[in-house]
């Protein structure tokens, strides 16, 4: 399609600069393996697995050709009151892949709806429990959960929050965020060491400020995705499941970017060892071509949830939430041919291994660049992250992003970060040249 044929008058496009956009439109018409084809003809590697959601490539005739069966078989059918084949063998294998006693899935669009749904699960949980007084979350300072008002009260990002404070969540607080940029700017491949305890904050004043009975959950990603991959501290995860469980509170991990593969593993639970009470998942369970999202619950919250409603007559609803595609039968579909092809072909294995020659790559491609002033990688991400231009916070960045997207390379600007997530199936000469163009993009950048 040329692109004197296509009309933008009419999209409003979400998280883009729209005014810049139509000066410079960056239009995708087909897509397969690694790489995008444009509306003017030319091919661009994805270098970001299209916001983290693409693990297995583009185009995969398996997920293709379930979606094709599936609409000629059911295309749609209620949630409410009813269910499809697809859906509960859908739930079946996630819960297969998820750690522990996480056996209970509860299907959504999105991981904007899973963090809003995670967060209804722990208010109605504790007041199944009769403690509803325990209705105060605890989030992280530039964490990301979804743009829900529910997800963005406990994100942590100020760009997300600052026009709709006056529709965020009263009861919530944030914990200090995660990175050291003095000691620990450079990561690859590693947990870093911190010399004191970053969740001393929470211990030592939040807990006892709210006070730890009036705490419903606390809900952080494993790895700071959208803020720009921030690797959390060595044992932080496992010190906050501890701190946890000492004050009765839920723990929920957002996965919908770590879920999946990303770290070498199912899940980030599963890399870092530590089980939450919730999950929240998306992107790459379809392979991001249907939109599909959950939250899997521990059998305790899903038990808790019935028993509470033991005298109450079998009509009655024990939790008033969902939506009209929860579980719908063509992303479940999606969902089950995505999940087997990433085991027939090991990409998760092969994730983690990609994971290493990309990390390798960047330190040693970026390092010492002008304006770079950190890179961390772990699984197959890594960012590399740009002092910001004085005044002009980002803009470095997102130039970064232009020049390198003119020279055939999708990167995602994040904020003065830069970061890869390519398709697990990426080889190394992908990597080279991604690298490469980036390296070079960041050189052009003026003093």
């Amino acid at each position: 399609m040329a692109y004197q044929e296509l009309r933008m008058d009419n999209q409003w496009l979400p998280f883009t600069p729209n005014r810049s956009f139509h000066k410079d439109p960056r239009v995708f018409v087909a897509a397969n393996g690694m790489h995008f084809t444009t509306h003017d003809g030319r091919q661009v590697i994805d270098g970001i697995s299209s916001l983290w959601c693409v693990g297995a490539g583009h185009n995969r005739k398996p997920i293709s050709d379930a979606i094709k069966q599936q609409l000629d078989t059911l295309d749609y059918s209620t949630a409410f009151n009813a269910s499809n084949d697809k859906a509960f063998r859908a739930a079946e294998m996630i819960a297969a892949m998820a750690p522990g006693d996480l056996n209970k899935v509860l299907f959504c669009n999105s991981g904007s709806e899973a963090a809003d749904t995670s967060l209804k699960v722990a208010l109605a949980y504790h007041r199944a429990r009769g403690e509803g007084h325990r209705n105060l979350f605890i989030g992280r300072e530039r964490g990301y959960h979804g743009v829900g008002f529910g997800g963005m009260s406990v994100g942590g990002i100020p760009a997300n929050r600052k026009v709709y404070g006056s529709g965020l969540l009263p009861r919530v607080d944030h914990m200090r965020f995660i990175h050291d940029p003095v000691n620990h700017a450079y990561i690859h491949h590693q947990e870093p060491v911190w010399q004191e305890d970053p969740l001393l904050e929470l211990e030592n004043r939040l807990l006892p400020l709210h006070d730890p009975s009036n705490v419903a959950a606390v809900i952080v990603e494993p790895v700071a995705g959208s803020a720009g991959w921030y690797i959390p501290p060595q044992g932080y995860l496992k010190r906050l499941r501890e701190i946890c469980d000492r004050h009765g509170i839920l723990l929920i991990f957002d996965e919908v970017i770590t879920g999946f593969g990303r770290l070498g593993t199912a899940f980030a639970s599963d890399w870092y060892g530590v089980q939450p009470d919730m999950l929240n998942f998306a992107k790459c369970v379809t392979n991001g071509v249907i939109p599909l999202g959950g939250v899997i619950c521990s059998d305790r919250i899903y038990d808790a949830m019935m028993g509470a409603h033991g005298s109450a007559p079998e009509h009655a609803i024990e939790f008033f939430h969902g939506y009209t595609y929860s579980g719908h039968p063509v992303a479940c579909a999606a969902a089950i041919a995505t999940l087997e092809l990433y085991q027939q072909e090991n990409l998760f294995e092969r994730a983690g291994q990609m994971g290493q020659v990309l990390g390798d790559a960047m330190h040693s491609a970026l390092k010492g660049l002008p304006h770079v002033i950190g890179i961390r990688s772990l699984g197959l991400a890594a960012a590399v992250e740009l002092a910001p231009q004085p005044g002009m916070p980002g803009k470095r960045a997102y130039d970064v992003f232009l020049d390198c997207f003119h020279r055939g390379v999708l990167v995602r600007n994040a904020g003065d970060n830069l970061v890869f997530a390519p398709p697990y199936i990426v080889e190394r000469e992908h990597i080279e040249t991604m690298v490469s163009t980036l390296a070079d993009a960041i050189r052009r950048l003026p003093a």
